[in-house]
């Protein structure tokens, strides 16, 4: 992975973080590095400690071991100058059903002591434009979708300027559409600078959004870096179809691969599927000696390995690919 960069180019740092709930470990020294500017991906599956996470990063949790530096400044003796500069979307939106989205972002903002009252209203219809709700402002709440609540959510994060936006499962119970709704959003506020945090359980939604990658497991933090450095680590896979299949497997078997024969059947063929493991050999080779045993080689690729396989090797556990 590459080398962490300085504090002033973090929006979100933590040295050995640790966070326990009586005998249990939930976060366990946690050292994160989000690049300003990134759409940050904090992946992993249920129960790995990435709620407990943003609650600690946000001062709603204490933790009880490590450091937080929120936009290069000390949590939570800083918590008063950084957090004006920090929306949050944590376990779902609620709103009052019966009144219009306008009304409950007006409701919200009164309620905030630090919120200036003379440019309530030009902040409520910016943040309303800015979420694709402008049209849906004076809509009842109890009438909108599951996306147009999430997306109304996010209005209310984005009620004053924001430097750094954090999403907990932020397309949690999403239809499609609404789940496309909140990733355009997403790309659309890093382009205009907001650095994004994404927690998510959902692989696809990290691999169709994110620019960075932290992976946790049972509390620990198990990789991170780019999207193309986790690809990197991962080994390639290769796909062979042929009627030989069984030859074939010997061969590749006496060559080292771990090989299986995938059992969707290719018509009259067969396919195995092998990892490429960092002592197999080059993939002609592979090829030359296949052919040498007699096997008809009517297919072969080799392909980087998934995320999907990355993440289940890092983690032991699979990950929800859809919603």
């Amino acid at each position: 992975m590459t080398a962490v960069p300085e504090l002033e180019d973090l929006a979100i740092r933590t040295t050995g973080l640790g966070k326990s709930f009586g005998k249990r470990r939930a976060v366990n020294d946690l050292d994160l590095a989000v690049p300003r500017g990134s759409i940050f991906g904090f992946l992993g599956p249920n129960g790995s400690g990435k709620t407990t996470t943003i609650r600690m990063l946000l001062g709603l949790a204490t933790p009880d071991a490590g450091s937080i530096s929120l936009l290069a400044e000390p949590m939570p003796a800083a918590a008063a100058r950084v957090l004006p500069r920090v929306g949050s979307l944590i376990e779902g939106p609620a709103f009052y059903p019966f009144l219009s989205g306008r009304a409950n972002l007006v409701r919200l903002d009164s309620a905030d002591r630090t919120s200036n009252a003379s440019t309530r209203h030009r902040r409520v219809d910016a943040a309303l434009d800015k979420v694709g709700l402008g049209k849906a402002a004076r809509l009842a709440v109890h009438a909108y979708s599951l996306g147009m609540k999430q997306r109304l959510g996010i209005a209310h994060a984005l009620m004053a300027e924001r430097e750094l936006l954090v999403l907990d499962e932020p397309t949690n119970g999403l239809d499609p559409q609404g789940t496309r709704e909140v990733r355009h959003l997403i790309r659309v506020l890093a382009t205009e600078g907001t650095t994004v945090f994404v927690s998510s359980h959902l692989l696809s939604e990290i691999e169709q959004t994110c620019s960075h990658v932290a992976v946790m497991s049972n509390g620990n933090l198990v990789a991170q870096g780019t999207l193309e450095e986790l690809r990197a680590d991962g080994r390639p896979l290769v796909s062979l179809r042929t009627p030989d299949t069984g030859v074939a497997l010997a061969v590749l078997e006496r060559l080292g691969l771990d090989a299986r024969v995938d059992p969707v059947p290719a018509g009259d063929d067969g396919v195995l599927d092998a990892v490429l493991g960092s002592e197999a050999p080059e993939p002609e080779r592979l090829v030359e000696e296949l052919v040498a045993a007699g096997v008809r080689v009517r297919g072969f690729t080799v392909q980087a390995a998934s995320l999907e396989e990355r993440f289940v090797a890092l983690t032991g556990e699979g990950f929800d690919l859809v919603q």
